[in-house]
């Protein structure tokens, strides 16, 4: 089955550590799929939130116009899952962001891999715009 595959010349921006908690199961007794997507925002939040670039509907802000996830294995209760951000390919007003998903107890396997191609916008006009030069600067691209 093709898989999405992350580049090699990603450069890692932030890590955030989620606890698996026991109504994040589903009926398999495994981590439902949806997670693993709510698992990829929070730490690629967190990195917004690092730069301090909140929400602002009255100004620019980043917008996901594509988002995927390669189920490797199965996360379990109980657990801990390290979630690795990283920053790809920089265009005129789009940015590609990877995200790696492992359990604390198991460094170094991937259980999940995914990303989210976001494209920055000004909210008033709903239009895209140049990625703004200090966040070229502070994600390397």
């Amino acid at each position: 089955m093709p898989r999405f595959e992350l580049p090699a010349d990603k450069r890692f921006t932030n890590e955030v550590r989620i606890p698996i908690r026991w109504g994040d199961m589903d009926a398999m007794g495994h981590l439902n799929n949806t997670l693993y997507f709510r698992y990829l925002e929070i730490v690629r939040i967190a990195w917004f939130d690092e730069m301090g670039c909140g929400p602002n509907p009255k100004g620019e802000g980043p917008v996901i116009v594509n988002a995927y996830c390669n189920f490797i294995r199965q996360l379990e209760y109980p657990g801990e899952v390290i979630a690795r951000h990283y920053v790809g390919a920089a265009g005129r007003s789009s940015l590609e962001t990877y995200v790696t998903l492992e359990r604390v107890d198991q460094p170094g396997t991937i259980y999940a891999e995914g990303g989210a191609k976001l494209v920055w916008v000004d909210f008033p006009s709903q239009r895209s715009v140049p990625l703004p030069d200090w966040l070229r600067q502070r994600s390397g691209a």
